[in-house]
């Protein structure tokens, strides 16, 4: 299992759009993915589930991966969540 931190930079939060992007990008991998936020829990395959973080600019949020790509998942959905930064 591996694990990044991540300050949320979006302007907007992770909200529909950011998350849908999040989503279809996390749904190449094999492995589970999970986002937190706090105590809070998201499934990191399902939009509804990211949405309801509720996660704002600012936030920590941690990604977890677990399964045979979770390296290749890490990396690529944190840089992902970081080249947000400039979404409106």
């Amino acid at each position: 299992m591996r694990s990044q931190k991540i300050i949320l930079k979006n302007k907007i939060g992770l909200h529909a759009r950011p998350a849908a992007i999040f989503v279809k990008k996390a749904r190449n991998y094999d492995s589970e993915i999970i986002i937190k936020k706090g105590f809070q829990e998201a499934n990191g395959k399902s939009i509804i589930s990211i949405m309801a973080l509720g996660a704002m600019k600012g936030d920590e949020l941690v990604i977890l991966t677990k399964g045979s790509d979770e390296d290749k998942a890490i990396n690529e959905l944190s840089a992902l969540l970081e080249a947000m930064e400039e979404e409106e």
